[in-house]
């Protein structure tokens, strides 16, 4: 479970706001619009009626207290850059922005943005499953609760082949590529490729089965 804040809540935030509830996390949201937190009051821990480019709110809140901070403004551009550099500055530990446009990812990457996100539905479940767990790293979602995603190693498959740490036969997970330190994919290896310590693993599996061996790397 991370704590988390979300500051603006209109389409993306919202379902961003759901999808990391449903992921028992422990969320804040923020917005100038009491309308927009009304029915996410239900899901979250603490809620605030303001204004974020206000740096005096910003101190209220204690927004180096939260694991990941998601600014969802938009339709201000200009409020989105100030709240994301204000977290900046007063110590948040980790600053995701939305934007719209790769001028405005730029922009915001430049003043305090760790990472950005186009927002879509698809991708506010995607951030939700990545940032809910520190050893996601992408996820691709299929059907029937399948998905592919990368991830880091057990540490009991490190300096084996595929083939000796059986995962297949174990887990149900299908390796279709392997990520170099350095960048570079191996798809679909040689079942005699050997993971290394480092290495992040593009699996084909389901929900159950890596929320699981997630718990194994907390």
């Amino acid at each position: 479970m991370k704590s988390i804040l979300i500051i603006g809540l209109g389409d993306f935030g919202h379902y961003l706001c759901r999808d990391l509830a449903g992921l028992k996390n422990e969320i804040m949201v923020v917005d100038q619009d009491e309308t927009a937190l009304e029915d996410l009051l239900d899901l979250v821990s603490d809620s605030l009626i303001a204004d974020c480019t206000r740096e005096s709110v910003l101190k209220k809140i204690g927004v180096d207290n939260f694991d990941i901070c998601f600014v969802c403004i938009s339709g201000n551009f200009q409020s989105s850059l100030e709240i994301t550099s204000l977290l900046k500055d007063l110590g948040a530990k980790y600053v995701v922005s939305m934007v719209r446009s790769e001028v405005h990812a730029k922009f915001l990457l430049r003043n305090g943005a760790d990472e950005v996100i186009h927002p879509n539905r698809g991708a506010a479940m995607r951030a939700a499953v990545k940032y809910n767990n520190d050893h996601i790293f992408d996820y691709i979602d299929l059907k029937d609760g399948y998905s592919i995603y990368e991830i880091t190693p057990l540490r009991e498959w490190t300096d084996k082949t595929i083939l000796k740490s059986d995962i297949r036969a174990r887990h149900d997970m299908y390796i279709i590529g392997i990520i170099s330190p350095d960048g570079r994919t191996n798809f679909m290896p040689d079942p005699q490729t050997i993971i290394h310590e480092g290495d992040h693993l593009m699996v084909l599996a389901h929900r159950e089965t890596v929320d699981r061996l997630m718990k194994k790397l907390r």
